[in-house]
């Protein structure tokens, strides 16, 4: 079987795109695994499938870079949403389902697109660092010298530590600069340090106004510049959430399943 594809980044959050608004591609996880695979197949850090929804603009359905399926991915909602207008949905303000319920998407200056996200209702103490969902589970640990860190082993070890083992973690460090600040992350599902994650931008930057008290968030990542704007209600509570950056097309081809 032969399946038309297109590539999209988001700050070099990569992934293979499928229209599916017919609903008649079937995918097993090892499929998946195999196109993502950057060795032997396209080559992603997930795998996205813009399906047909009755009651809103698409359908959002998600894979890991493992196959499986995923929770919500902020890059990855934002490059659907450019996928989806390339296709012909020509909107001036999208809305889609996702796995964490609906969100909102438009475009902004410089073609970047302004996605919405679930509302912040805890942010939780772990030791000296920080849990939350951002419609994606996700620690977050403030650091120094950032660029030196060795994000691969610690994440990891984070992440399957036993008291997240179990479920997984996205495991994020925090730098904080004057007029910004500098995330690195290391995703479950790709069990690695990817270039950006839009979940983890986006709860590294509520936490950081817990700290500060921005409204919003300049954010540095390994494949570009990001923002986050929100409005903060108390120390735990986030309302008005929108991940801004740019999701641009890489290129399309076709793979033999």
């Amino acid at each position: 079987m032969q399946i038309k594809f297109s590539k999209y980044q988001g700050t070099g959050n990569d992934f293979v795109i499928i229209d599916n608004r017919k609903g008649d591609i079937q995918l097993t996880k090892k499929q998946i695994a195999l196109m993502c695979h950057r060795r032997f197949g396209i080559g992603a850090d997930g795998l996205m499938l813009l399906n047909h929804s009755d009651n809103y603009d698409f359908e959002m359905m998600y894979y890991n870079a493992d196959g499986a399926e995923g929770s919500m991915c902020g890059n990855g909602g934002r490059c659907l949403t450019k996928f989806a207008f390339d296709c012909g949905i020509i909107k001036e303000q999208y809305t889609f389902i996702a796995s964490d319920g609906p969100h909102e998407a438009c475009f902004g200056k410089n073609q970047w697109i302004h996605l919405k996200m679930i509302d912040v209702h805890t942010v939780s103490k772990y030791n000296a660092d920080f849990v939350l969902n951002t419609g994606s589970p996700h620690y977050i640990k403030f650091v120094t010298n950032i660029n030196e860190l060795n994000v691969l082993e610690i994440g990891r070890s984070i992440r399957y530590s036993d008291h997240f083992n179990a479920k997984g973690i996205n495991v994020n460090f925090v730098e904080v600069l004057p007029d910004k600040i500098i995330v690195r992350t290391y995703e479950r599902g790709v069990e690695d340090e990817t270039y950006s994650c839009g979940t983890g931008v986006t709860a590294a930057s509520v936490t950081c106004a817990t700290k500060i008290g921005y409204n919003r968030i300049e954010v540095e990542t390994m494949g570009g510049q990001l923002a986050v704007e929100f409005n903060k209600i108390d120390e735990a509570h986030f309302k008005n959430i929108w991940l801004c950056g740019p999701a641009e097309f890489v290129f399309n081809g076709a793979i033999d399943i």
